[in-house]
């Protein structure tokens, strides 16, 4: 199965629905509001007039808040309808970025550029099945003392959700809609792998990058699993036994000067 261009139609149908959604509320985006959370804001203090690459970028939502931010930034996504769309929205708002379609590891083919700053987030390593390759692409795309930073949901959840908590080469293959409150029924195939938190610390290691903080969070900022109830001013949580379950993580990571 070419997984890629599974996943590729996949994202290509999601984007009019992302776009569309008041998960993504666009109309708040466009009058100013900054998309990014609590989260990555903290952890990426200073972005002003820093190069930053976003990879799995979807839209551009968040890549263009970091332009907002000061940063000058290019976004990477498989989509080429989510990087047509990101390039639309980039016009209207005057906002200077650049977008170019491409899945993670065919960018390391045609990537010319090293970038202070690599930056992921939020669902986006269960669609790649190598993570080796995945964190060579980040080591050869910063600048010697560059920072890569992770964000994503905690493979411990995932476990819970009923899906491996350890790699497996073999993928999961679905039939799904997605996860925005106007999801339409339609169903669509997805093909995505588990990785656990060792397999991902250490995939950066072995790429060449310093591990400089690893930190997790019993909250989410998005309501997009199972079983999640709200918590003011916190976000939302995912009690087991009534303990929390942790539900995000972040690694920040510096390539060696």
């Amino acid at each position: 199965m070419d997984y890629i261009k599974v996943n590729r139609d996949t994202w290509n149908k999601r984007t009019a629905l992302h776009t569309q959604s008041t998960f993504y509320n666009l109309p708040m985006f466009k009058s100013g509001t900054n998309s990014l959370n609590p989260i990555e804001l903290a952890l990426l203090a200073d972005v002003k007039n820093k190069s930053l690459l976003h990879l799995q970028c979807h839209f551009g939502q968040d890549t263009l808040s970091w332009a907002r931010l000061g940063a000058r930034v290019t976004g990477v996504d498989l989509s080429p309808t989510a990087i047509e769309y990101a390039n639309k929205l980039k016009q209207s708002l005057n906002i200077e970025a650049t977008f170019i379609a491409s899945d993670v590891y065919s960018f390391s083919t045609i990537n010319t550029h090293l970038f202070d700053i690599v930056y992921t987030s939020y669902g986006v390593l269960n669609w790649l099945p190598n993570l080796s390759k995945w964190a060579n692409v980040i080591a050869n795309s910063l600048q010697k003392g560059g920072e890569f930073y992770l964000i994503e949901f905690h493979s411990f959840n995932e476990l819970l959700n009923g899906y491996s908590y350890f790699h497996d080469t073999a993928p999961t293959i679905e039939e799904e809609g997605t996860y925005t409150e106007n999801c339409d029924g339609t169903l669509s195939k997805t093909v995505t792998w588990s990785h656990s938190i060792s397999d991902i610390i250490n995939a950066l290691i072995q790429a060449g990058l310093t591990i400089e903080s690893f930190n997790e969070y019993p909250f989410s900022p998005y309501d997009c699993f199972e079983g999640l109830e709200y918590v003011s001013d916190k976000g939302y949580q995912l009690l087991h036994r009534g303990h929390q379950v942790p539900l995000i993580f972040s690694i920040k990571a510096r390539k060696h000067l």
